[in-house]
């Protein structure tokens, strides 16, 4: 079932009301916080988990914002469809030269995307700061399949982790087709893998000369 929330476009109204919210809202930073991009990045996260159940109006039929640090979730909600939502929450400092932030595994999000009711979403919150007040420029609000994957890319982090590329360069393909991402997606992987076997295979020759050079080495330590 295609998601009317976010084929419709409703999704960006919410972009949109978060960063007025934000750029209104008071001075929310001190300046014991203000030098830390995690404390900032949390306080940006609860500003939004406190009204973001509000910007979804009607759309909400559920929602959550309890979930553990290493959930794929910060936010959660079901819409009058049916369809669930989990919202993962990033920041990004525009003075901060280069942001590569994780996104989620490759694993966790094949299995989440088993269900055609199930939407995995990224928030990306563009700020700068002057003093302690923060001025957010874009609120980027969209289904993981709507990132276009030229922005995209694959860390070796367990099964891989998707991650962008460079979060000053992201690029929004809207309603795109989650099948036709899917399968970009696969081939994405069946072209790293490989390359991580053959950095395994190298890392194993490696030890392989270590070994050698120690077996040749006098115990000098008994």
């Amino acid at each position: 079932m295609k998601s009317r929330f976010y084929y419709q476009g409703h999704h960006k109204s919410v972009a949109e009301k978060i960063k007025n919210h934000i750029n209104s809202s008071d001075e929310f930073l001190s300046p014991q916080t203000v030098s830390s991009t995690r404390a900032v990045g949390d306080a940006i996260e609860k500003i939004i988990a406190d009204k973001f159940e509000d910007f979804l109006g009607d759309w909400k039929e559920d929602y959550s914002r309890e979930f553990a640090r290493r959930s794929m979730a910060d936010l959660a909600f079901t819409d009058i469809d049916g369809i669930y939502s989990i919202v993962d929450v990033k920041t990004h400092r525009l003075d901060t030269k280069f942001n590569m932030p994780n996104i989620t595994s490759v694993e966790r999000l094949s299995r989440f995307y088993e269900s055609d009711f199930n939407m995995f979403s990224l928030m990306m919150v563009t700020y700068s700061i002057k003093g302690l007040k923060l001025d957010v420029s874009e609120v980027i609000f969209t289904p993981v399949e709507f990132l276009n994957w030229n922005c995209l890319t694959v860390g070796a982090l367990g099964w891989g982790q998707i991650q962008i590329a460079n979060s000053n360069n992201i690029t929004i393909q809207e309603s795109y087709s989650r099948k036709k991402w899917m399968l970009q997606f696969c081939d994405v992987m069946m072209d790293f893998y490989p390359k991580e076997i053959n950095k395994i295979v190298g890392r194993i020759d490696r030890f392989e000369e270590i070994k050698q050079f120690w077996q040749s080495k006098k115990d000098i330590w008994k």
